[in-house]
């Protein structure tokens, strides 16, 4: 049986209805919200024990990366930052509560706008994008999830190894 546009079109929604979900940390993934809720100003700067940058440098890292995919999509003349060292603020580098803010702020527009590219019925999340190296939207999207939900999972690890995370088990 063949699929016809309606079909098509069903899934196209289904996909951005899913991928929406994946972005704002539902499902299987923790939210950047819920990792960052009452997070002790303190720390910011800390580095825990064997790890080599800070719990801004995580937040950072995870907010450059998603603006560096947001505008690889959007932007056919974007330059990537060089890797590594554009992708995390400097070893030595710290952040005030200001700081601390616009970082959350800024991940936050960045992934508004991402969403509202998914969300775009015009998107064609599957369909290689041809100043993309032919990579999808889609493929670009779930790159953005997966990283999130990676160092997301170390920034709670490293809360709860340092005892300021409140986990969901203990009732």
């Amino acid at each position: 049986m063949s699929r016809t546009a309606f079909d098509l079109d069903g899934a196209n929604a289904e996909a951005r209805v899913r991928l929406v979900s994946a972005l704002r940390g539902k499902g299987a993934h923790l939210s950047f919200d819920e990792a960052i809720h009452d997070f002790p100003a303190k720390l910011m700067n800390e580095k825990p024990n064997n790890v080599p940058y800070s719990f801004w440098h995580q937040l950072e890292h995870i907010r450059i990366t998603q603006w560096d995919i947001l505008k690889y999509i959007e932007d056919p003349n974007h330059q990537s930052p060089d890797w590594p060292a554009g992708y995390w603020p400097a070893q030595g580098a710290t952040a005030d509560s200001a700081a601390w803010d616009k970082t959350i702020a800024h991940y936050h527009a960045d992934l508004k706008e991402l969403i509202a590219l998914v969300e775009d019925p015009k998107a064609e999340l599957l369909k290689p994008v041809p100043h993309m190296s032919n990579r999808s939207i889609m493929r670009s999207a779930m790159l953005v999830v997966d990283h999130t939900a990676y160092h997301l999972g170390e920034f709670v690890m490293a809360r709860q190894i340092l005892g300021y995370w409140k986990s969901m088990l203990a009732g």
